[in-house]
């Protein structure tokens, strides 16, 4: 079925669109910075480091004045797993750039819009809620990063759709595959099968969507190497790429991550949080340590958004320039319509200035062979900048 807005007829929403980019626009031109809300599957220990390195590059953003972080909300804790929102690395990252962004928790499960409006909802709604409270009180439209489940934006909309209609400036979804083929659309991505249904929602959600798909085609063997490909945000790279152009701090900062995951587990001993967060963060780093985190490769995905979020873009050779200076950027957002052949299962095709509004766009890799390159230059170069 295709892709429809809540409640509002078309005319009014091309209208309510077309403000929040040009508002967009009005806001990187003259140097404010971008409110921003980050929702991610941020965990300790973690499921994957990529979320922490997401959550670094946001913070830089946010010190170089580009975005204003206006919230952490972290997705609720999947059953039956030893992790934890890590509401740790939020702590560390505020001591690290003098911010104090706040963080949240998200809901346990996606609700049907009655059980929303239910008393017994609400305690498990805290974290929607402050979603929205951080999108009322801002005083410009906001962009919101998804990293993980989609379930806590798209509740959120579904409760208070206007406000997603006047206040939200764009959500960079990251999450399902690129693929035209519809077999291969069909294998669940990981943050479209943490919560399909509200995958499917988010897309009805009444503002501008950057799709970024994190694969063109899902891996669907065990083992099966992630490819770099037209219509996907995955890229790679060795870790001491950049760790090592990077503060003392942030290296202890990635550090004190690792040592709480798998990835430095000795044999089966069980997970043992460590208390000195602060200690740890503003000691000598461990050489032998950081040699260790520096051989390690890191697959990664979101980068490209956050940039495009606060106006800028990277060049096939790596460099961080202002989008509206960019003949030949490595990506691009394109234009498309999208459609659903069942939930999670997403369809589309190109589309031109005219289609439906809100409008939806399809991140496009321009450069596959030399975009892991350009986006292992860009963060190492948003990074070094963080105290």
């Amino acid at each position: 079925m295709p892709v429809v807005p809540y409640r509002v007829g078309v005319l009014i929403l091309a209208a309510i669109a077309g403000f929040s980019l040009v508002l967009a626009k009005t806001a990187i031109a003259t140097g404010e910075p971008i409110p921003m809300i980050h929702v991610t599957d941020l965990y300790r220990p973690h499921i994957d480091p990529d979320d922490h390195w997401d959550l670094a590059c946001v913070y830089a953003l946010a010190f170089q004045s580009r975005a204003e972080l206006l919230g952490v909300l972290i997705d609720y804790p999947l059953p039956g797993a030893e992790h934890d929102p890590d509401v740790l690395a939020v702590a560390q990252l505020n001591y690290l750039t003098g911010k104090s962004v706040p963080v949240m928790v998200g809901s346990p499960r996606f609700h049907d819009l009655p059980a929303l409006e239910a008393p017994t909802a609400e305690a498990n709604l805290r974290g929607v809620r402050a979603l929205l409270d951080w999108m009322r009180r801002s005083p410009r439209p906001v962009v919101i990063n998804v990293l993980g489940s989609c379930r806590d934006v798209a509740l959120a909309g579904r409760l208070e759709p206007r406000l997603f209609e006047e206040k939200c400036r764009a959500i960079y979804l990251n999450a399902g595959s690129g693929t035209r083929d519809p077999q291969k659309a069909a294998v669940p991505e990981w943050n479209v099968h943490l919560d399909p249904a509200a995958y499917r929602a988010a897309f009805d959600l009444p503002c501008p969507i950057y799709w970024m798909p994190c694969f063109e085609e899902v891996p669907s063997r065990p083992g099966e190497d992630f490819k770099t490909a037209e219509y996907g945000t995955f890229y790679r790279f060795q870790q001491g790429e950049v760790l090592r152009e990077v503060s003392p701090a942030l290296r202890n900062f990635f550090a004190y991550m690792f040592l709480h995951g798998n990835l430095l587990r000795d044999g089966d001993k069980p997970f043992t949080p460590r208390p000195d967060w602060l200690r740890f963060l503003v000691a000598q780093p461990d050489p032998v340590l950081a040699a260790r985190i520096d051989s390690m490769d890191r697959n990664m995905w979101c980068t490209a958004g956050f940039l495009h979020a606060v106006g800028l873009t990277v060049t096939h050779d790596g460099r961080v320039i202002p989008a509206r200076a960019a003949a030949d950027p490595v990506f691009t957002f394109d234009r498309v319509t999208v459609s659903f052949a069942e939930e999670g299962v997403t369809q589309w095709e190109e589309a031109d200035a005219a289609a439906a509004f809100p409008p939806r766009f399809i991140f496009h890799v321009r450069n596959v062979s030399r975009y892991p390159s350009a986006m292992t230059s860009a963060m190492r170069s948003l990074l070094r900048d963080l105290p």
